[in-house]
């Protein structure tokens, strides 16, 4: 791993860290269950199926994930938004979209990582 990756990774991490922290008490469940589903549903149906799903499910999770992605600094979707990262990623060329979903990946590890270490099991 190259010292600009490593740093990548640690950025997510903190990113991850914080935006989970903020999720309220009473989201946290359905939070949890988006955030557990995000990188199957990538690998599943690829990354702009699993924004889709995102996107459908904006009342139970989907939107605060979403919100979260689109902080991420993920590439070729700086700067985004939770609304418009779905039409982004559509957007994005076939490169672009490759490292974005590679990035997702990550992030998408991340969040969950920082889920498990700080919700209370419930």
């Amino acid at each position: 791993m190259t010292l600009g990756s490593r740093r990548r990774q640690q950025d997510w991490a903190l990113h991850a860290y914080r935006q989970v922290a903020e999720v309220p008490q009473g989201k946290r469940n359905e939070y949890r269950i988006t955030v557990n589903d995000l990188g199957a549903n990538v690998l599943r149906t690829g990354l702009a199926g699993a924004v889709a799903v995102l996107e459908r499910e904006e009342k139970r999770g989907g939107g605060l994930v979403l919100t979260h992605l689109a902080a991420a600094s993920i590439a070729g979707l700086v700067p985004a938004t939770g609304s418009d990262l779905g039409a982004r990623v559509r957007g994005l060329g076939l490169d672009e979209y490759m490292i974005a979903t590679r990035e997702v990946l990550q992030v998408a590890t991340w969040l969950r990582r920082a889920v498990q270490a700080t919700f209370d099991e419930g």
